[in-house]
């Protein structure tokens, strides 16, 4: 290992310290740090819940073995006055002394005291950094394993595990080795799986869902979000087996699409998940599910999923449901949905439409969840480095409609119809008014999330265009077609209490600007930079890496040549040869 002092930068994350190569010889990037304050926060969420529900497990457990004890009691003493023919004598014990001495016996094999703690696998290491924080500031964590394919990075974690003091070296230990091949070894043996590659997770996924114990959390991060969104289909129905559309929803669609990916993988190992939050920010999007084992529960997976169809010519879209299902007596049947949903083309503009999916259309948070994280976030506030993010997105996250997948976009509403646009407040008032609900998104500051049909979406926006009339169109433009009906509904816009949500009328902030230029992706570990990477790190970025190789290519050369003279030196025959040569030239 290299011990240089003068090649290496100390970086400080939380609790954490890290040594970075001057080289970039291993991949660290510094806006990744409101991903793994997320994970700091969805973790100790995790075992805190891990705790309440071994508890629940214990008491019930506990309650059901007193039942019993007094059940079997109860029938020894019946058969006994049966056998005797008269009423039995207490003694000196008593029975409930013998109930008591049972119960112990019964609890014996139960669970008591605190849960072990949570096992982690962080399945691609690079520097450590994400399992150093794990390990030094969650309370109640257990091991951390840091895995690794490439040796550079192993070595930079075991570096930087002796760096970080005799906390770091008790409880995370690193390996040289393939995730995948380890987690295909390591069977539901750790409470919690992280992956966070550079770029897609999918040759992770299979592995990963069957390395987490029951009931344990699965946490990914996507990264290739030009793959998900719509811009190369093919390539994301061949890594996801799901085909993205490109509208305004494309980032929450990536978000169901890899959730749908996930659960299609569990499902082959009679496995399923439970979404608690799911998120996109930055340039990637990060999803924590819980992992089960329930052959008959996995049969719900069909009612979760669904196709979306979507049209070319205006916002409407519309989701098929995969499956449904059918009580009959005390059993329920798993049937085909019945479909289509939708014509050949779109009731609205008359255009054709689009069909992507299938994406995971249930929830895709808890509630309960992330109300609760954000609590906990807001309490230690102090131990968040990016804070201000994370809570910015959790608290928008907390107002989202959980069960109304993707959005509308009032900007694209407009767009359509060549109109000036309503403001946020007045659109909620109208849905709220046409007694449905309205949400925004945390993925888009213009989103709108709403349960009213497009039917009533369009009512609305014609009702707005009457009051505020615009300039003709040709006839077949879909806005023109939109326009060219009467509204079927009546459109209140009175304003309503709700059309503003609790953070903005608290003017909490929800959408913050990146904290400094080029705060995005950086390159790969190693990779050389150049003048086309101005984008990814900037002007001067670039051109302090491109003097600096200069530097070192002068100062390589500068050493050959010194070298050379040495030899020249020790060896006078090499120099009458080289002088002979340059005489007779």
């Amino acid at each position: 290992m290299e011990t240089d002092p003068n090649d290496y930068t100390v970086i400080k994350e939380g609790e954490a310290e890290i040594l970075l190569h001057k080289k970039n010889q291993v991949f660290f990037n510094k806006a990744q740090v409101n991903n793994r304050d997320m994970s700091i926060a969805v973790l100790r969420e995790f075992i805190s819940k891990r705790k309440q529900e071994h508890e629940a497990a214990k008491s019930s457990k506990t309650s059901r073995s007193k039942s019993k004890v007094v059940e079997k009691n109860a029938s020894e003493a019946s058969k006994e006055e049966m056998e005797n023919g008269e009423h039995q004598v207490t003694s000196e014990d008593g029975p409930s002394s013998a109930s008591t001495k049972e119960l112990a016996k019964t609890a014996e094999g139960f669970p008591r005291g605190e849960p072990k703690p949570p096992k982690v696998l962080e399945a691609l290491s690079a520097s450590g950094l994400r399992a150093l924080r794990y390990a030094r500031e969650i309370e109640g964590i257990g091991q951390v394993v840091a895995l690794d394919n490439d040796l550079a990075s192993v070595e930079a974690c075991q570096r930087n595990i002796k760096f970080n003091g005799s906390l770091a070296i008790s409880k995370v230990e690193s390996h040289h080795t393939d995730a995948r091949v380890h987690m295909l070894t390591h069977p539901k043996e750790f409470d919690v799986v992280d992956l966070d590659p550079y770029g897609s997770p999918s040759i992770f996924l299979d592995s990963a869902v069957q390395s987490v114990a029951d009931g344990g959390l699965l946490m990914c991060t996507a990264t290739d979000m030009a793959v998900l969104c719509g811009g190369n289909g093919e390539v994301c129905y061949s890594k996801y087996g799901s085909y993205p559309l490109r509208g305004k929803y494309c980032h929450e669609m990536a978000l169901r699409i890899l959730l749908a990916s996930i659960e299609s993988h569990a499902n082959r190992y009679k496995r399923y998940i439970v979404p608690v939050l799911s998120v996109q920010m930055d340039f990637y999007v990060r999803v924590f599910v819980r992992v089960y084992t329930s052959a008959s529960a996995m049969k719900n997976t069909p009612l979760k999923l669904s196709y979306v169809y979507q049209c070319i010519g205006c916002d409407s879209f519309h989701l098929q449901p995969v499956g449904r299902s059918l009580p009959k007596n005390k059993s329920v049947r798993y049937l085909p949905a019945t479909g289509p949903v939708v014509a050949q083309e779109c009731s609205h503009c008359g255009k054709k439409y689009n069909m992507g999916g299938p994406i995971w259309s249930a929830p895709m948070h808890d509630q309960e969840w992330v109300t609760s994280i954000l609590n906990s976030v807001k309490s230690m506030k102090h131990r968040y480095p990016a804070y201000d993010r994370i809570s910015a997105v959790l608290t928008t996250v907390s107002e989202e409609l959980v069960d109304v997948p993707l959005f509308l976009s009032l900007h694209n509403l407009c767009a359509t119809l060549k109109c000036i646009s309503p403001s946020a407040a007045m659109f909620r008032s109208a849905v709220l008014n046409a007694q449905y609900r309205i949400s925004g998104t945390h993925v888009n500051p213009l989103g709108m999330k709403t349960d009213a049909p497009m039917e009533v979406i369009w009512d609305i926006m014609r009702c707005w265009v009457k009051n505020h009339p615009i300039k003709a169109q040709a006839p077949e433009q879909p806005g023109s077609v939109i326009l060219s009906k009467e509204p079927s509904h009546q459109v209140d816009f009175s304003r309503q209490i709700g059309s503003m949500s609790k953070a903005q009328a608290k003017k909490v902030a929800r959408f913050l600007p990146n904290p400094e230029k080029h705060w995005g992706p950086k390159l790969r570990a190693g990779r050389q930079i150049t003048s086309k990477h101005v984008s990814l790190i900037g002007h001067d970025a670039v051109n302090g890496h491109l003097n600096q190789h200069h530097e070192e290519l002068k100062e390589e050369e500068e050493d050959a040549e010194q070298e050379d003279n040495v030899q020249e030196e020790l060896d006078p025959k090499r120099q009458k040869t080289t002088e002979d040569i340059s005489s007779t030239s």
